[in-house]
């Protein structure tokens, strides 16, 4: 897996959840489904008075979530910039070219009201719930960066194995001191709770 078959992932998955935060600071999804992918970056359409686009142009911090009938889950965190007005054209061309349905609800020249962002700088995470045990996996797209999460057993492990037998995914190999495979990690904090040295700590 890598960050360039995520997107193609994404781009079979179609609609997608992009999440945002208002004014108010409250949490905002929407479906978006009008997006066009290149190898390294994706494009998007919505309209300049949709609250929406008002969100991203005040902050443009934006995550995306898709779900594939294989129950993988795929996220990038991003910013989300407008492309610059020589291309806007070009890419809501394009993207109506790819999404036929978008000419029902913008016919013509009302097209016109939309703008594009793109998203070329991302931390994507893939997380695979269909195989056991569960696979999850970071990349980043231009400028993007990947942030640790999850857990890790410090020295102040005392080899109990507590932690071994609560873990749902069986991911954590003995040793002193022991270790979390990060690669099947559930980031479900059972070791954490369970550790009576406090030895697993928070990434």
């Amino acid at each position: 897996m890598d960050a360039k078959t995520c997107l193609e992932k994404l781009k079979y998955v179609g609609t997608l959840a992009f999440a945002t935060v208002d004014s108010d600071g409250a949490p905002q999804i929407r479906n978006i489904s009008a997006i066009h992918y290149e190898e390294d970056r994706m494009y998007f359409f919505t309209a300049r008075g949709k609250n929406f686009c008002r969100e991203l142009l005040a902050d443009g911090r934006v995550q995306i979530l898709g779900h594939t009938k294989y129950n993988e889950m795929i996220r990038l965190s991003a910013s989300a910039k407008p492309v610059s007005d020589d291309k806007q054209d070009y890419y809501i061309n394009k993207i109506f070219d790819e999404q036929p349905y978008l000419s029902n609800v913008y016919p013509g020249d009302t097209r016109k009201i939309g703008i594009i962002f793109e998203i070329g700088n991302a931390e994507i995470e893939y997380f695979n719930l269909g195989v056991k045990p569960i696979f999850r996996e970071s990349y980043s797209i231009g400028s993007g960066y990947v942030r640790q999460k999850g857990y890790c057993i410090t020295e102040k492990c005392i080899g109990c194995g507590k932690c071994l037998k609560r873990c749902p995914q069986g991911c954590i190999v003995s040793g002193k001191p022991f270790v979390i495979g990060q690669e099947h990690c559930l980031h479900c904090g059972a070791c954490y709770e369970v550790c009576p040295a406090k030895a697993v700590e928070r990434l």
